[in-house]
């Protein structure tokens, strides 16, 4: 039984803690209900938020919860009646008191330590100012669930993810920037699963000589210079030019893959080459020639490579297969400079978030090559405008 003192406990704080409870399940309740009658993913997000927001604050010590810490400690009961009375553990109300403890000067000029709730009410407002508002992704599980679908599964970059919503379906009650996006994700404590190590591009790549870095002498070039290249090409103005580069696997991986990169609309075609090997580049691009028919003229007017010893027979990359003549024009890069081919070497990043260093490409089937090409040329890129290459591409050929 319950004595006096404690039933006055309960008539001051307990009845405005129950309140809050009762009414904060009976919402919880009801939205269940409706989504148990609902089909499929007709949930009401807000009544939802509401309930959420209401059992939160049910679970947080009040004003008036404090008046009645502070009438129980001077009476003499203790931490875990209190507790009792309140609704909540022991630890709670140890913290509490711990955030409210503080010295007093009594009426006879005495200095005493004690709970004061004035202290603890500032301290948590003090707090919930310093927390910063509620997140807004909190209450939309369906986005959560999408952005770490399309980041952690798909390979999809923050930026990208968010351009794909705004272009088309589904919708969701939630959205935020790329800014707060990024933010949550470097939190740790938002997501089930995406934490910042899913993020691929970690920051810039700085290319070049370093001071005082010695460099061995470079093989002369089999075929011209980047520097002899129309001015055109360097502008990224005209359909046609590409780059070239070799993605390799373990040293014990003999396969190896070709990927090719164009300037302008950043489309790529990954050719997957049995060797790491001149010959075998060449054999490459006869394929592609014969698959593409006539065209690959159009298509490749140019095509830029770095002095891999793969890229080595000049004749052999510019004579065409179907016809007499040239089929594409050659240029080298300068050695050590990966920088004059930005488009493959960003490319290649890609391409590794599908096929990591340490990848045997001799276990790898041309069916995953593919998909994995198909998801580069069909993901959209900030230089694009948020397009894709795949989009960019056919309104490119269809002109020609």
């Amino acid at each position: 039984m319950a004595t006096i003192r404690s039933q006055m406990v309960l008539n001051d704080g307990m009845s405005a803690v129950l309140k809050r409870i009762t009414s904060a399940l009976d919402t919880t309740l009801n939205a269940f209900e409706q989504v148990q009658r609902a089909s499929g993913r007709a949930v009401d997000a807000a009544q939802i938020a509401q309930a959420r927001s209401q059992l939160v604050g049910a679970n947080q010590l009040q004003w008036e919860d404090r008046l009645v810490i502070e009438k129980m400690l001077k009476v003499g009961d203790s931490k875990a009646k209190i507790a009792e009375a309140l609704g909540v553990c022991k630890k709670t109300i140890y913290n509490e008191i711990k955030r409210g403890w503080t010295q007093q000067m009594t009426a006879d000029y005495e200095f005493i330590w004690c709970y004061c709730p004035e202290m603890a009410e500032r301290k948590y407002q003090e707090n919930l100012r310093a927390k910063g508002p509620d997140l807004k992704i909190g209450n939309d599980i369906d986005f959560a669930n999408y952005v770490e679908q399309k980041i952690v599964e798909e390979h999809y970059s923050p930026g990208a993810l968010l351009a794909e919503l705004k272009a088309k379906p589904p919708k969701f009650d939630t959205m935020v920037c790329e800014a707060t996006l990024y933010n949550y994700i470097y939190r740790g404590d938002v997501f089930l699963v995406l934490n910042p190590e899913h993020l691929h591009e970690k920051g810039r790549r700085h290319y070049g000589q370093k001071y005082g870095e010695q460099r061995n002498a470079a093989k002369a070039a089999k075929g011209p210079r980047i520097d002899k290249r129309d001015p055109v090409i360097n502008s990224r103005t005209t359909f046609g030019h590409w780059e070239m580069d070799s993605v390799m696997g373990t040293v014990s991986s003999r396969r190896a893959l070709v990927v090719l990169t164009e300037r302008l609309t950043r489309a790529g075609i990954i050719l997957p080459v049995p060797d790491h090997t001149a010959a075998s580049v060449v054999r490459a691009l006869n394929g592609l020639e014969r698959r593409l028919g006539k065209k690959f003229y159009v298509m490749f007017q140019s095509i830029t490579v770095d002095n891999g010893c793969e890229f080595q027979d000049y004749d052999g990359m510019e004579k065409a297969c179907r016809r007499k003549g040239k089929r594409t024009t050659v240029y080298y890069c300068h050695p050590h400079a990966p920088h004059e081919r930005g488009s493959n070497e960003n490319m290649n990043r890609i391409i590794r978030r599908f096929f990591p260093k340490g990848t045997n490409f001799d276990e790898v089937s041309i069916s995953e090559i593919r998909r994995a090409e198909e998801w580069m040329n069909n993901y959209p890129r900030e230089v694009l405008g948020w397009q894709t290459a795949a989009t960019l591409l056919r309104s490119y050929m269809s002109a020609c």
